[in-house]
């Protein structure tokens, strides 16, 4: 009756359980591909691989770097707003002639803004997050060798290096990278001559973005693929763990919306370069009138944020799906709610494509219609509180151990709490109204999309780390980074709802032209502080990180004993995951301190003959 993970279960029936496609019939090719796999020239092994596992490593080394840039960008141009006065000629050897007469360009500070709001959200947190672990945990989690597609694996992966390369070269343009800020809205984005950063920045800066998305396209179909197809004998889709669930949806919410920004994207190049008027009219530049007329920046806006709104979520949903697995394991509970995480989930996706022009309530649509989006946005806080309430019931009572990984969770809670709260005020259409160009906004959309998203991504790390690398990341300098990033956090964003509340607009240069902003200055002044230290406290992640993988301590198999499929390979799987038989699946993921268990965890590979003293009863009759 041991609990303990079966290797060789998957030779057994599935019988009663339910019907699911068998990831591979020809189980015995494993050992031939594996051996294959460590014969291959390191090249194919680890640069051009087609390996999930290797190619998840290579989006997370990627997203880490794009990371560094990001916060720098946002180190620098907080520097900036909390100095306005000050002088940036010690700037100067690494800025250039974007520093005159010790004073930042303005322009440049536009751009500064422009490529931290596209890195941060796209490079990092889209593909940081959802290319490393829908590729690394899919095909473990549901029993498969590998994606459905290897070779579309690869190129999702360097799509989205070649876009980086692009977006990373545009960055040391003479004009300077795109500036017009990261939701490129017309004109500045659609006149080449607008400013300086509408030039060949603003160009590198579309096409970059056309690779990204095809990048997510691959990855998306892939995923789907995968899950509709891959999943090993026993698992239904009612035995999925919630990170698979999550994943599911984001790539369903990625292929749907993606081509929609590409539309916008193609159109603007349209008007950029041949003359077309699809958001362009009544124009003049310098008191001289250009010939377009008819188009509409509005159009544009929709375009975006038929892809942003969703995006939120692309970016979000793969956090949700790691948190709860995490806080399950660490708990030691079974999820609250499972089934109603997984209509949550869904409610999300489909809610996420039907609000997103609460964006837009200052363009002056009609009222009914705002009416509507803001209706349809309070209700989506619906299955976002399901949510947050079963995470809570999840930790009531649970035997928690306080993992980095689990403080990585619930501090993801807490911010999706805080930032969801100040969502409903800005789903008001009235008080968005007055909210929107304020630093109100720009601390809701922080808290509960990028912060919260970026905790989910560490949790996610330091969970899978062993599984990643075989070794455990240091858990002292985990804490530190822990506490550092949560207290930075919540200095850097709950002020500026504070002073968003009173007016203080955002997208501001300097706001020392307005008297009375300059009661604002030393708040200000902390915020930047503030960030500048949370920003450095990452660097505590970074070496935790690469000396782990070389030097930290070897972990074993199943270190934070838990129920999913993965945790049944070998310490560092070989491509194809299993080195036999795939193990197939018997029960849900999340059979945590179950009532007569000798062990307080059970895993899915492990019939219910084995455990007899613990089913209940629908399970004893699936084991006779």
């Amino acid at each position: 009756m041991s609990a303990k993970p079966n290797l060789s279960a998957g030779v057994q029936t599935a019988g009663g359980v339910g019907t699911a496609p068998v990831s591979h019939t020809e189980h015995g090719d494993a050992h031939h591909d594996e051996h294959e796999h460590h014969d291959q020239h390191w090249l194919w092994k680890y640069v051009f691989s087609q390996d999930h596992k290797v190619i998840g490593k290579q989006f997370l080394i990627t997203g880490i770097f794009w990371a560094i840039i990001g916060g720098t960008l946002s180190s620098l141009f907080r520097l900036q707003l909390g100095w306005p006065e000050g002088t940036m000629e010690w700037l100067t050897p690494v800025l250039g002639k974007w520093v005159e007469g010790g004073k930042l360009n303005p322009e440049f500070y536009l751009a500064l803004v422009t490529m931290h709001g596209t890195i941060m959200v796209f490079f990092v947190l889209t593909a940081g997050l959802s290319g490393t672990f829908s590729n690394f945990l899919i095909p473990l989690q549901v029993g498969a060798r590998d994606m459905a597609s290897g070779f579309m694996n690869m190129l999702s992966y360097w799509f989205f290096f070649l876009s980086s390369l692009i977006m990373f070269f545009s960055l040391f343009l003479e004009t300077g990278p795109a500036a017009s800020g990261w939701t490129i809205y017309p004109p500045l984005s659609a006149l080449p001559q607008a400013i300086p950063g509408s030039g060949m920045g603003m160009t590198m800066w579309l096409v970059s973005m056309v690779f990204f998305i095809v990048s997510q396209l691959l990855g998306g179909v892939n995923y789907v693929t995968t899950v509709i197809n891959l999943r090993t004998r026993g698992m239904s889709m009612s035995k999925l763990p919630l990170t698979i669930w999550a994943f599911f949806l984001t790539a369903i919410l990625g292929i749907l919306s993606f081509p929609v920004l590409f539309s916008a994207a193609l159109l603007l190049v349209f008007d950029r370069s041949f003359g077309t008027s699809f958001f362009l009219s009544d124009i003049y530049i310098a008191g001289q009138a250009l010939p377009n007329q008819g188009g509409s920046p509005v159009l544009f806006q929709h375009l975006f944020w038929f892809l942003g709104h969703p995006e939120v979520y692309i970016v979000i949903m793969p956090a949700m799906g790691m948190v709860s697995e995490i806080l399950a394991t660490n708990a030691r509970k079974p999820i609250f709610g499972y089934r109603a995480m997984i209509g949550s989930l869904i409610g999300i996706s489909l809610l996420s494509f039907v609000v997103w022009a609460h964006h837009m309530f200052v363009t002056g649509m009609n009222p009914f219609l705002g009416s509507v989006f803001m209706f349809l946005t309070l209700i989506i806080a619906v299955p976002s509180g399901v949510k947050v309430f079963n995470w809570l019931a999840t930790l009531w009572r649970g035997n928690i151990r306080f993992t980095t990984a689990m403080l990585f969770s619930i501090g993801f809670v807490s911010l999706f709490i805080s930032g969801g709260l100040t969502g409903i005020i800005l789903g008001n259409a009235t008080l968005d109204i007055q909210m929107h160009n304020t630093y109100f906004v720009v601390a809701h959309f922080h808290l509960v999309m990028g912060s919260s998203a970026f905790f989910g991504l560490f949790a996610g790390v330091y969970h899978w780390f062993p599984k990643m690398f075989g070794r455990m990341m240091d858990e002292k300098l985990g804490y530190i980074h822990f506490w550092l990033t949560f207290a930075g956090v919540y200095l850097v964003f709950l002020p500026m709802h504070y002073i968003g509340i009173a007016g203080f607009p955002r997208r501001y240069y300097a706001w020392t032209g307005f008297d009375s902003f300059s009661q604002f200055a030393d708040m200000n002044k902390f915020i930047s502080v503030a960030a500048i230290i949370a920003f450095a406290a990452q660097f505590i992640f970074i070496f935790n990180f690469f000396y782990s993988i070389f030097r930290g301590r070897r972990a074993t198999q199943n270190p934070w004993n838990s129920t999913t499929l993965e945790w049944t390979t070998p310490l560092v799987p070989g491509h194809g995951n299993w080195p036999g038989e795939i193990p197939a699946v018997y029960r849900w993921p999340y059979d945590y301190s179950k009532p007569g268990s000798e062990t307080d965890f059970i895993p899915q590979n492990v019939p219910y003959s084995q455990t007899q003293s613990s089913n209940l009863p629908y399970e004893q009759e699936l084991a006779d």
